[in-house]
């Protein structure tokens, strides 16, 4: 293939109900996700994780329709890109579940530069160090070399102006005013003891927020984090008890830790917090959307591409 190629990482979703399994069992088999010295305990746990989790996460995919929007957004996003400029040939691939990166890089076999783009704005061993170990090693399997990495992108300011348009395109479309109108940054919540042990995420999160705030004027800007489980302690506090001290107010949610909508902005954030805000008295709610597929996220892309790669 003569166009450079560029191939966009991402942790995935079930592509249909039969794959929740599957996404399941491989996430919690993830070494980064559950970082148990014994490989062996680390299966038996995820099995477990996963015979308590599956019911529940199947039900979470139906009221989606019977599957994550990632894979569909992904793929969508790839053929803009593709159609948008003729340097690059994008494509996708997921860690957990298909199309996964050592099925993807075949069609590449022998390719002397590839480009992975890790689509998580702040680094995590959790999402872009698991994700670029998976694409490596099967980069390496197909006998692929030169191979580079575009790092995390939350100081960008080309991208950090996507984020704040839509935050204020979804406000007027919600007919909500900045003035009266409690904005929470929402990010996937992380074990606590992963922090500790040298994880960049929350520091990256931080920034990230106040970055953002300083061009946003809310009544109030908050930082909470969703999708925890578990036992353990986890990055805090929860959006459900930010949400419960906005009684009366209006709430835009924004999903600050992905890029591409899945079930924790789709089904978590826009489905069960929108139940709860509601119970516990908010006036108005409304989620903006990911930058998923748009003609900005395309451009951006792009542009970062051609200054990196």
């Amino acid at each position: 293939m003569d166009k450079e190629v560029v191939i966009l990482l991402n942790m995935g979703g079930p592509n249909d109900l039969s794959e929740v399994k599957v996404f399941l069992k491989n996430m919690f088999n993830d070494k980064y996700i559950l970082p148990l010295k014994s490989a062996f305990l680390r299966s038996i746990l995820a099995w477990f994780i996963t015979a308590m989790r599956q019911k529940e996460a199947s039900e979470s995919y139906k009221a989606l329709g019977g599957k994550s929007p990632i894979a569909g957004l992904s793929k969508s996003l790839c053929e803009k890109l593709n159609a948008a400029q003729n340097r690059f040939h994008f494509d996708f691939a997921m860690n957990y579940t298909p199309p996964f990166a050592k099925d993807v890089l075949a069609r590449y076999k022998g390719a002397k530069k590839i480009t992975f783009f890790p689509l998580y704005p702040h680094h995590s061993q959790t999402t872009v160090l698991s994700s670029l170990d998976d694409a490596t090693a099967a980069a390496k399997m197909h006998e692929i070399s030169g191979i580079k990495v575009i790092e995390p992108f939350y100081e960008d300011e080309s991208f950090n102006k996507i984020l704040i348009n839509d935050i204020k395109k979804t406000c007027a479309e919600n007919g909500f005013s900045p003035n009266d109108t409690h904005l929470i940054f929402s990010a996937h919540s992380l074990p606590v003891s992963i922090i500790k042990a040298g994880d960049l995420y929350e520091k990256h999160i931080n920034a990230h927020v106040s970055l953002l705030s300083k061009s946003l004027d809310f009544k109030g800007i908050h930082l909470a984090y969703q999708s925890r489980l578990g036992p353990v302690e986890w990055l805090g506090p929860n959006i459900s008890a930010v949400l419960e001290g906005l009684k009366g107010q209006n709430v835009l949610v924004y999903p600050i830790s992905f890029c591409i909508d899945c079930s924790e902005s789709d089904f978590e954030l826009d489905i069960m917090f929108r139940e709860h805000a509601s119970k516990v008295g908010v006036a108005k709610y409304a989620v903006v959307k990911a930058p998923n597929d748009s003609d900005g996220f395309v451009d951006y892309i792009i542009q970062k591409c051609e200054n990196s790669c």
